[in-house]
């Protein structure tokens, strides 16, 4: 089993009034109220949608 690294993402800012793919990539994490956290996998997709909406998120490394 490969022990990839992990990343603690949390809702920190509403999604209401935000871009549609903005909301999308919050989803795609496995976000969905305010406050809510997901742990994820540290890839390459999940990069990219933290990137996408880093304004609404807090991300720590696990």
């Amino acid at each position: 089993m490969s022990s990839q690294a992990k990343l603690k993402v949390t809702l920190v800012k509403s999604t209401i009034g935000r871009l549609a793919k903005h909301k999308a990539c919050v989803a795609g994490l496995g976000l969905r109220k305010t406050g809510s956290s997901a742990i994820v996998l540290d890839t390459p997709e999940n990069r990219g949608m933290i990137n996408h909406a880093s304004y609404l998120l807090k991300v720590e490394e696990v």
